[in-house]
């Protein structure tokens, strides 16, 4: 399996595609299929019918997935690069260009 760089309630940049330039915060990580869902990137319109939880139906905004190779994690705003470091026994992840602890 593979090991992603990027976590739930990471704050990410879009560096590639449609939304290239948007940011904000991973909601779900899809493992098998190397997404993730961010919160406010890449809305779609999903029509739903009427049922007992919404007897309304209509059209419902919702994020879809963008593949992971077009997200970068950002420190203060900047999209950064992201190294290991291990302290003492335990690994943390930080920045490349900055050598901070994210």
């Amino acid at each position: 399996m593979t090991k992603f760089k990027i976590k739930v309630g990471d704050t990410v940049k879009v560096i590639a595609g449609d939304h290239k330039g948007s940011e904000g915060q991973v909601l779900q990580i899809i493992k098998d299929k190397n997404r993730a869902i961010v919160e406010g990137v890449n809305l779609i319109s999903k029509h739903t019918k009427p049922s007992a939880q919404n007897p309304q139906g209509g059209i419902v905004k919702k994020e879809a997935s963008i593949h992971i190779s077009n997200l970068s994690l950002t420190e203060n705003g900047e999209a950064v690069r992201v190294g290991y470091k291990v302290e003492e026994g335990t690994k943390t992840r930080v920045s490349k260009k900055t050598q901070n602890a994210i």
